[in-house]
């Protein structure tokens, strides 16, 4: 049986909780999506089978909260949206989205670090001056 293959901490979705976890699973499919990722790419971000990944995207099993952080830094949004938690629209300063991928930049070495700057540097100069 499938669920005897599985780590104790993932279980299926019990019927309350089904509407959550399916719209939960197509944010996740939509964002995966987004990103260019296949399953079996985000998969191996995640430290996770293809396999779960699927069962997580249909909201056949439950994510866990444990891996939500990683979910989204890998989604490239926040907790909070991947969760469908609606974030104020008036909100002043970077979108998560943005704020996110400029966490990731800095966390590369100097080197490429340098190599995206001038990279936003150019397009931004290119847009001044169109």
């Amino acid at each position: 049986m499938l669920m005897a293959s599985l780590p104790h901490w993932i279980t299926t979705v019990t019927p309350q909780n089904k509407q959550f976890y399916q719209a939960l699973g197509q944010r996740i499919a939509q964002l995966r999506k987004a990103q260019g990722l296949t399953q079996q790419q985000l998969a191996e971000r995640l430290g996770i089978s293809q396999q779960t990944l699927a069962h997580y995207e249909v909201g056949r099993l439950r994510v866990a909260v444990a891996m939500l952080p990683n979910m989204a830094r890998e989604l490239a949004v926040s907790v909070e949206e991947l969760v469908g938690v609606p974030t104020p629209k008036n909100k002043r300063g970077p979108t998560p989205k943005l704020q996110q991928q400029l966490e990731r930049i800095s966390q590369l070495p100097r080197a490429k670090q340098r190599f995206v700057i001038e990279m936003l540097d150019t397009v931004l100069q290119q847009a001044a001056s169109g």
